[in-house]
């Protein structure tokens, strides 16, 4: 298996991917065709394909079969694992034009910014759960 790193270096597996969670904000959602990322994206039907397999084999997406189509949809937790894993070296200090947050308010800003990113990921689990859901 691919480093998850190198999975989403590529830009046009980080354009399916975005497409994916843009879409995954629609009513009634359950997965996205081939054909509707060839299109929206501008990139041909075996290029999307071979991309579709990579991000798929990083536990990226997910394919539900219908008959001849494939549905795809998005799967959160391996992104979720690496902004984990990038969080500590975001640099969080201020534009020479800004003026300096207290210790207190980064801290707080930090702990918002994490419940946000815990509720987000609780509402997405849940959503997945429903009936039907794939």
């Amino acid at each position: 298996m691919a480093d998850i790193f190198d999975v989403i270096a590529d830009g046009t597996r980080r354009e399916i991917l975005r497409l994916l969670l843009d879409r995954s904000a629609m009513p009634g959602y359950s997965g996205t065709s081939v054909s509707h990322i060839v299109a929206d994206l501008g990139v041909s039907q075996p290029t999307v394909s071979k991309h579709l397999k990579v991000l798929r084999e990083a536990n990226l997406v997910s394919v539900r079969e219908d008959g001849q189509h494939r549905f795809y949809s998005l799967h959160v937790q391996p992104l979720e694992d690496i902004e984990d894993w990038l969080m500590p070296f975001v640099d969080i200090a201020p534009d020479e034009d800004q003026p300096a947050l207290p210790d207190g308010a980064v801290h707080a800003a930090d702990f918002v910014g994490r419940a946000a990113a815990s509720v987000t990921h609780a509402v997405t689990a849940a959503f997945r759960k429903r009936p039907g859901a794939r």
